[in-house]
This record gives structure tokens, sequence and C-alpha cells, in this order.
């Protein structure tokens, strides 16, 4: 049984920015009681980096089962953090925008967002950015010529995890190598 008054955030804290705590306790404890989202969403702004850290991992996963639980803090992911200077931080954003519908003024804030990870240093946050990104362009047209940019940026790069996430992503977009 999961304790009501057990509080989510000495579950984040403790370790080094590449150990996860208790997360899968605070996780467990969020999705068998889902009114505990907006302590969790307020936990991003902790603080501790390491709490924040995880707490915006542990919405960005929840994002993925259940948008509609995260939707209402849904902006945590367009704020500051979105330009965090971790990139375990900037990874959950790039992977949790495209699981939103945003206002057309958010919507410019999210594609502006992608488009300046797409070139972030860090090969994870970069490839995510651009398939985020990518997932956009599927029902816009008008991000593809960036799409396509990038792609062959990530051709070029030498990286065979990018060159992977290249090919997804032209998959999805059904284009070919010579659409490029």
């Amino acid at each position: 049984m999961l304790s009501k008054s057990m509080r989510l955030r000495p579950l984040l804290t403790g370790g080094d920015r590449r150990s996860i705590a208790r997360a899968p306790r605070a996780l467990a404890i969020v999705r068998a009681d889902p009114s505990r989202v907006t302590e969790l969403a307020a936990l991003t702004r902790d603080a501790d980096p390491l709490v924040v850290q995880r707490a915006l991992d542990l919405l960005e996963k929840l994002a993925q089962e259940h948008p509609d639980w995260i939707r209402p803090h849904k902006r945590v992911f367009i704020g500051p953090l979105a330009r965090d200077e971790r990139w375990e931080v900037r990874l959950q954003v790039m992977r949790a925008l495209p699981l939103f519908s945003w206002t057309r003024a958010e919507r410019r804030r999210v594609l502006a967002i992608l488009l300046e990870n797409a070139s972030y240093p860090q090969t994870f946050v970069r490839a995510w950015a651009l398939d985020s990104l990518s997932m956009f362009a599927v029902d816009d047209p008008s991000l593809r010529p960036d799409v396509r940019r990038h792609l062959r940026a990530f051709d070029a790069s030498g990286s065979r995890a990018l060159a992977a996430r290249a090919r997804h992503i032209r998959a999805r977009l059904g284009m070919t190598c010579r659409s490029r």
C-alpha cells in the first residue's frame, strides 16, 4: 500500500546525476494517485538540481503513458528548463514536447526549442530534438526543409546513432535518401 502522506521530494534526493535515487518509488506513488502530479510538477522548481532533473524525468515518463495527467503542467516543458545547461534535463524536454497540443503561441515556442536543440552539442539531445520536430512535420510540411537540413547534418556527423535516427525520421516522413 502506498502512503498518501509519503512526500515525493525525499525520494528524488541524493546520489549524483547518473543515479535515479528512489525515483521508481515516486513514480509508483504518482501512478497510484494521479492527484500527486501537481506535487511532482512543483518539484521542477526545487532548489536541488537533482530533484528538478528527476521530477522532470518522471513527468516525461508519465506524459508518455498518460498525457492527460500532465497536460495541466505541460508549460513546465517550455519554460526555463528548456534552456537548462544539463543535457539530461533538455533530453526530457525534447521527448515530451510532441506529446501535447499547444496553442499557436506555445507552438512557436515549442518549435523554436526543437530547432535550437537540433544543433545542440550532446548527441542524444540533438537526436531527440529532431525526432520530435519530425513528429510536428508529419502534419506541417513547412517544417520539412528544416528537418531535411538537420538530417543532412546528421548524415555528415559520422555518428552511427545520428545516422540511425535520421533513417527513422526519414521513414516517418516517407522520405528517401535521395529526397535529402
